[in-house]
């Protein structure tokens, strides 16, 4: 690794990601060399095309993390040790043909899903949410509202109780955020996880879980728990981060001043944009070379580690021409990754339901919504890994709750 790596942690991942992957683009190079928590060095690849191929290759850039050359040098309570997956059975550190089967399972378990049940659940629990909050005129629409939609859908249609949603959320931060209770939030989830197929098991219902273990493939309960871990993860932070980015943008943009009163054409336009501009999932561990060979001008060794820069490729200027707005029908980012280990396309139709859901019953049920505090106040999670707000403070007339009001 070269000398100059750049740390993967600061307060520019809160405050300027863009300006930071610029910097880290114009002084590296499209493949940038950068330190893990601990000093572990890792690439990170920021350039469009440089990703395309490292996403598009699973022979040359594996996802079996057992690979990595830095196994020696790391200790068992290192905090991004949920993020990276040393000996969890998952569907994310499955290769070849036992991933394509698991793949399979998983997306057929997500067909199943209802659209128009996934819709009621979406706006029953939304309503609900702003429910506990409309009649007193301010609120903050991530910790009372957007960090618990997601959950609360996903435990719906799960089969996991409403009774266990805070408890995953706390758990799912806590491993996302990587930092001193990754460990124990993973164990909280794990732990959820196979209660749920244990009693699903016994007891089938018509929700994923009891899906998974009718059409499963061969694969243990261990292997299936490990799935519903990265399908809870993968589901909850990301889309209720995609809430809070999107309803941040339409509250400071005047593009979308419109919407905030009555209108819903451009919904969907700022939702998009946040997938180019500011997209939730930032960065992704990993990929794992499995020879020597090169990248971007960059020498990879065999083991080697690669962090995929979402964020930053998604504003490469070789695709991209700086401050440009590719919205509206351009779906060519990489939010939701790509190759055969992207986000399977029944889990994006899941997340974009409860995610436009969320934002348009905010717009239905609060009059009038506007900041409370000035646009430049707000403030990012300190997570190279996820892009979202801690707070978004709004205010607005209040209105009765719709149950008993």
């Amino acid at each position: 690794m070269t000398p100059d790596a750049v740390p993967l942690s600061g307060p520019e991942f809160q405050t300027e990601p863009a300006r930071l992957y610029r910097r880290m683009r114009s002084e590296h190079g499209a493949v940038t060399p950068v330190l893990l928590d601990g000093g572990i060095p890792a690439w990170l690849v920021l350039g469009y095309r440089e990703l395309h191929q490292v996403t598009g290759d699973p022979v040359l850039f594996s996802r079996d993390s057992d690979l990595w050359n830095q196994w020696e040098n790391i200790p068992d309570d290192w905090p991004l040790l949920p993020m990276i997956g040393h000996k969890q059975p998952s569907i994310l550190y499955t290769v070849g043909e036992r991933h394509r089967e698991r793949a399979a399972m998983i997306s057929a378990a997500l067909e199943g899903v209802d659209p128009a049940e996934l819709r009621r659940h979406s706006e029953r629990f939304a309503d609900e949410l702003i429910d506990a909050v409309c009649a007193e005129g301010e609120a903050d629409l991530i910790g009372d509202y957007a960090m618990l939609l997601p959950v609360r859908v996903l435990a719906r249609l799960y089969g996991v109780s409403d009774e266990e949603g805070p408890a995953l959320v706390t758990a799912l931060n806590d491993m996302i955020d990587g930092r001193e209770r990754a460990i124990a939030g993973q164990a909280h989830l794990a732990t959820a996880m196979a209660e749920l197929l244990a009693a699903r098991r016994e007891r089938p219902a018509d929700d994923v879980a009891s899906r998974l273990l009718a059409g499963n493939r061969g694969f243990t309960d261990q292997e299936i728990a490990e799935d519903l871990m990265v399908m809870m993860a993968a589901g909850h932070q990301p889309t209720a981060d995609w809430i809070g980015n999107s309803l941040r943008l339409m509250l400071t943009d005047e593009r979308f001043a419109a919407s905030l009163f009555g209108g819903r054409n451009s919904v969907a336009e700022a939702m998009n944009e946040v997938l180019w501009e500011d997209t939730p999932t930032q960065n992704v561990a990993g990929r794992w070379a499995t020879r020597d060979t090169r990248l971007g001008g960059r020498r990879i060794r065999a083991g080697d580690l690669l962090l995929l820069g979402l964020q930053g490729a998604n504003s490469d200027p070789q695709v991209r021409t700086h401050g440009s707005a590719l919205t509206g029908g351009n779906n060519a980012h990489f939010s939701f990754g790509h190759g055969e280990h992207r986000c399977p396309f029944p889990a994006q139709e899941i997340a974009e339901v409860i995610a436009r859901t969320g934002i348009e019953v905010v717009l239905d049920r609060l009059p009038d919504i506007d900041l409370a505090v000035p646009a430049d106040a707000l403030t990012r999670r300190p997570s190279p890994w996820l892009r979202g707000l801690t707070e978004l403070p709004v205010r607005f007339t209040a209105t009765p709750a719709l149950k008993g009001g």
